[in-house]
């Protein structure tokens, strides 16, 4: 005999939805379009303290002037607040019940439901309609229980709103153990990681100060904020794959952005001579815990600066955000390390450090025939394509940068590799270009750029013959960004830096973490359910 195994999830749903169909057959709506709040569970936590013994921050006799402190039982019947947040834990008994309520910032507080004060009426509702989830609405007062817990006395609740779907079960093992969401199911539902998880949370509010401390830091140095077209009929800024889109009503094919490079540019010629612009990039690359096809970004330009100024400009915004956020430059990482991001940065040479790891002198003239030796000596794959410049910076990828753990300017770079940056003045055949790299990871990267539209010209013509010869991230021939290059590009400073990276520089955490609603692999179909034998 065979009996099918049920999916428990689906019969909470069934009961919940009984429950919403109930509601509404009672004249009770479970999603009312507006309720009244007079207070927040952080400001009735923050205006409002209990003496506790056993309180390991210390007595409440210390808190401020402004805080009321009260003692285990005391209720304040005149100090009546309307609140609502999210049920985190329910326990109805006999004659009273008590709740404990999430607001979207994680904060709690707990709000007992007593027989004397919401009535029996009102109290068998509520044992029949609260669920685990749900939102709910309380007036009531402020007190402390009689164990000494700050509380809200319940005069009156309503449902704010019915969860159909239980709360994943996340809780603390008696050994400590905390049982949470894995990895995989926290970045495909965000929001079940924001409504279990502190951390969760706090990197939401971590990278909306970072964004608040980069503009701060930018209009400080006068520069303006634009915004450029994210469809574009060329691609780009960057030696990036794109992603291909097509637009009907012209019915012309496009490009989602690689960068904002040319844009900003253009903007610079028009005599915006310092400018930045954060947006989404799309590349059609792979993902990993560095990459994401979908990723933030900022770019800036400031005529008549260099590559010198924008490092110094991009070691002032990652500092300034950690000042601004942490208070220090100090910061604690995600595995409880800290990390020094104070003071000045290391400075290194692309070729020198290539040499030094190689064992051998290795320079831009160096033939790519031997930069193949090399590579296959370290085994290190080299692309049929792949110019010179990029087989040198690909060895020196995984002999030095994947290794440098402080931050770290790496400076000039191949012609080849850099087409969009001025000549060296000093170091033929290089560029005036460096990498920032932290932990490993390049986070940054900085221009002195090309001004001569005749070179440009050049460069982007071997580009495109790159992308003919198979090279699927050389750019293309945009004229029209020629063409205001010839109007005039005064000498400039470029800088381009990933958003999610910068986060990670401060936080310690993966791309995927620090990206709120990432872009991930899509889940293969469920299997069917399957009859399971029964003895």
């Amino acid at each position: 005999m065979t009996q099918p195994q049920y999916d428990d999830t689906s019969d909470q749903i069934a009961v919940r939805k009984g429950k919403r169909a109930r509601l509404l057959e009672e004249g009770r709506d479970p999603y009312p379009p507006e309720l009244e709040i007079t207070s927040s569970v952080g400001g009735v936590r923050s205006g409002y303290a209990v003496n506790r013994d056993d309180d390991a921050a210390g007595s409440a006799r210390e808190a401020a002037d402004d805080v009321v402190v009260l003692e285990p039982g005391d209720e304040l019947t005149e100090a009546r607040v309307k609140i609502a947040g999210r049920v985190m834990l329910f326990r109805p008994s006999g004659k009273i019940a008590f709740a404990q309520l999430q607001a979207g910032d994680g904060e709690r507080i707990q709000v007992i439901f007593s027989l004397a004060n919401v009535g029996k009426e009102a109290l068998d509702a509520l044992k029949a309609d609260v669920d685990l989830g749900d939102y709910v609405w309380v007036e009531g007062y402020v007190g402390a229980s009689k164990r000494g817990e700050l509380s809200i006395f319940a005069c009156e609740w309503k449902m704010a709103s019915k969860a159909i779907r239980p709360l994943p079960k996340t809780f603390t093992a008696e050994d400590g153990t905390e049982m949470s969401l894995g990895e995989e199911t926290r970045i495909r539902n965000r929001h079940l990681d924001l409504i279990t998880r502190d951390a969760a949370r706090k990197i939401v509010r971590v990278r909306a100060g970072m964004m608040k401390s980069i503009r701060r830091t930018f209009d400080e140095r006068g520069y303006l904020e634009v915004e450029t077209p994210i469809l574009q009929p060329l691609h780009g800024g960057a030696a990036a794959r794109p992603f291909e889109t097509h637009i009907n009503a012209y019915d012309q094919d496009l490009y989602l952005r690689i960068a904002t490079e040319l844009y900003l540019k253009k903007a610079v010629v028009g005599g915006i001579e310092r400018v930045f612009e954060i947006g989404k990039n799309f590349r059609n690359e792979g993902a990993d815990s560095t990459h994401s096809p979908e990723f933030s970004a900022m770019e800036a330009y400031e005529a008549y600066a260099t590559y010198e100024e924008m490092a110094v400009l991009t070691r002032d915004l990652i500092q300034n955000a950690a000042r601004d956020i942490f208070g220090t430059t100090t910061v604690t990482l995600a595995d409880g390390s800290e990390y020094e991001l104070g003071g000045e940065w290391a400075r290194l040479d692309l070729y020198t450090s290539l040499s030094e790891a190689v064992g051998e002198d290795v320079s831009v003239e160096t033939p790519r025939e031997r930069l193949v030796e090399i590579a296959e000596k370290f085994g290190i794959g080299v692309k049929e394509y792949a110019v010179a410049g990029k087989i040198a910076e690909d060895i020196w990828e995984e002999l030095v940068g994947s290794k440098l753990w402080e931050p770290t300017f790496v400076f000039d770079f191949p012609e080849d590799t850099s087409p969009l940056t001025r000549n060296h003045r000093t170091k033929p055949g290089l560029t005036e270009k460096w990498d920032l790299y932290v932990r490993g990871v390049e986070v940054a990267t900085a221009y002195t750029e090309l001004a001569d539209p005749v070179i440009q010209r050049e460069r982007l013509t071997q580009q495109s013959l790159d992308a003919a010869a198979g090279d699927p991230e050389a750019m293309q021939l945009d004229e029209s960004f020629i063409e205001a290059m010839e109007q005039g590009f005064p000498p400039s400073g470029g800088m381009g830096m990933g958003i999610d990276r910068m986060l990670m520089v401060l936080t310690g955490l993966g791309i995927r973490e620090t990206i709120l609603f990432p872009f991930v692999k899509p889940q293969a179909k469920a299997p069917k359910a399957v009859e399971a034998d029964s003895e």
